[in-house]
């Protein structure tokens, strides 16, 4: 349910009708405007439909909303949601140009790619120091010794570092190194890890799920904003379909449907989506063309060589050419990169 508040309803009106659901034992998650606040109730659905809160002071509207998420959606928030994530923003007219290795292999290779993307213009520093591999066999990552390594690389180069969390017990130590956690597509329904999420007061980056639709990823992001966590990035890395060719069927079309339902920001991986080298730059373009808030672009300084996804990595002067080419369409679309003026 949502309250939609008179405009300028007054401090003590709006304390009030907090009150009276906690009172009947619901919570209220408010959204204040400049000129309108509207608060989103949360509980029993059979509790919170036998309240009257109608005719109490200052209230405009009762909007009884049979969508299963509610703090995610427009009605709730009509404004776009900006994160900001130390010197850099995302949404609002902010573009997220975030980009580094799949996975952090040594010292020398993630500080090379680091200084590469930063010069190229990435607005953030991906790595993967836990990494989720289909065969128990694949290299998993270094863990906290690369972990250490993405925060020192992101320190020399001035760039907020991203990196996922693969288990709810490994969230707070990840937390102490990372600017952004990462909830990759296989954890998108890891309602547990989400809930926990939601009481950090870090930026989290959600990805799609594999074959997840629109609805189950906004009710995903819904526990975290009921935990309290507001600064959620939404990801679309493209879905499970029939076809082989690519790894994965890029969505699109989940990223205008998106921007039209919530007001959290949406950003593009088209390497995960796509799978191929070739594929992503046209696929970038797409995304910036469809309103995306961002891209998540893997690049490697040697991708022959790399130990997880060599064939979907771009070298660096492949990012460098990359950025160049995007910068007027971003323009185009009203859009700064991270911000900047």
């Amino acid at each position: 349910m949502l309250i939609i508040m008179r405009d300028h309803a007054s401090q003590a009106e709006v304390d009030h009708v907090v009150e009276r659901l906690r009172e009947a034992g619901a919570e209220a998650h408010l959204s204040v405007g400049e000129v309108k606040t509207i608060i989103g109730v949360i509980g029993e659905r059979e509790i919170i439909y036998a309240l009257e809160m109608e005719g109490v002071a200052g209230v405009e509207e009762v909007v009884r909303v049979l969508k299963p998420y509610k703090l995610v959606s427009r009605d709730f928030q009509p404004e776009d949601t900006v994160i900001r994530v130390g010197t850099t923003t995302v949404g609002g007219g902010a573009f997220a140009m975030i980009a580094g290795p799949c996975s952090i292999e040594s010292e020398e290779q993630l500080f090379s790619t680091a200084r590469a993307v930063k010069a190229a213009g990435a607005t953030m520093l991906r790595g993967g120091a836990y990494k989720p591999r289909s065969s128990p066999y694949a290299f998993q990552g270094m863990g906290l010794d690369g972990l250490k390594l993405l925060r020192a690389a992101g320190d020399e180069v001035g760039l907020p570092v991203v990196t996922e969390v693969l288990d709810v017990r490994d969230a707070e130590k990840v937390a102490e190194w990372a600017d952004v956690l990462q909830v990759g597509a296989r954890n998108m329904q890891n309602f547990m890890m989400l809930d926990e999420l939601g009481t950090f007061r870090k930026p989290i980056l959600l990805k799609r799920g594999l074959s997840a639709t629109i609805e189950e990823l906004l009710s995903a992001a819904e526990y975290v904003l009921k935990g309290g966590n507001r600064d959620l990035i939404l990801c679309e890395r493209g879905i499970r379909t029939f076809e082989t060719y690519t790894r994965n069927t890029l969505d699109l079309a989940a990223v205008a449907a998106l921007k039209a339902l919530t007001h959290l920001p949406v950003i593009v991986d088209p390497s995960h989506a796509t799978g191929r080298r070739e594929l992503i730059s046209p696929m970038c373009r797409a995304s910036v063309a469809t309103g995306a808030d961002g891209l998540m672009v893997e690049v490697h300084i040697d991708p022959e060589h790399a130990r997880c996804d060599g064939p979907q990595s771009l070298r660096p002067e492949e990012f460098s050419a990359l950025v160049r080419d995007l910068a007027p369409l971003v323009t185009l679309e009203g859009r700064t990169f991270g911000g900047e003026a």
